[in-house]
């Protein structure tokens, strides 16, 4: 008999999908769109959040991604109501109170314009009177809702909220609902970045 082989999956959550494969109020679920057994979400994505969500059968790889030892870099694309001035885009960076504890300094970088996104399911609330601006924040720690919490702590609100990477895994060209395996140069890469604690 050979070994068991493990299978990991880049999936692109979609709006209002819970990252459990089954939910008792019948709201949208990963069952709805994965159809692979065994796998499991190495960490989660807020329901009301999009894009990069990793699936493994691999309990030990899933382990890693979601410790916050390995400090796995995620990369967000973020929508907010109205436009940051440097003075607060500066506290994203250094750190924000969060729940009576500071965030760790986070890479922030305003967007020149609206990135090249997949449009939302259900599209925001556009006001006229209230502009947006995108932001790329970078993090190494995973807190629950830490990006809406942070940006709200300076003033602005998160209207969208897409993960484009984890690690060195990227979400590319996938669309919402659809999903990839891993290939075998990004398991590789992958690996290397979790066996070095930083």
């Amino acid at each position: 008999m050979g070994a068991v082989q493990n299978q990991t999956i880049v999936f692109c959550k979609p709006y209002k999908v819970l990252t459990s494969f089954t939910d008792p109020e019948g709201r949208p679920a990963l069952g709805d769109y994965i159809d692979v057994p065994d796998v499991y979400a190495a960490g989660r994505l807020d329901y009301d959040s999009e894009g990069l969500l990793l699936l493994t059968s691999d309990g030990k790889l899933a382990h890693r991604i979601t410790h916050p030892k390995y400090k796995l870099n995620k990369v967000y694309l973020v929508q907010i109501e109205n436009i940051p001035n440097n003075t607060a885009l500066n506290q994203l960076r250094r750190g924000v109170m969060v729940k009576g504890k500071p965030t760790r300094p986070a890479r922030v970088e305003r967007l020149p314009a609206e990135p090249d996104v997949f449009p939302r399911s259900k599209p925001i609330r556009y006001r006229k009177n209230i502009p947006t601006a995108w932001l790329k924040i970078s993090l190494r720690e995973g807190r629950k809702r830490q990006v809406r919490r942070m940006t709200a702590a300076v003033g602005h609100p998160t209207l969208r909220l897409i993960r484009i990477a984890i690690g060195p895994v990227k979400l590319g060209n996938l669309t919402p609902g659809q999903w990839r395996n891993l290939t075998e140069i990004e398991m590789k890469t992958l690996q290397d970045s979790l066996r070095f604690i930083r």
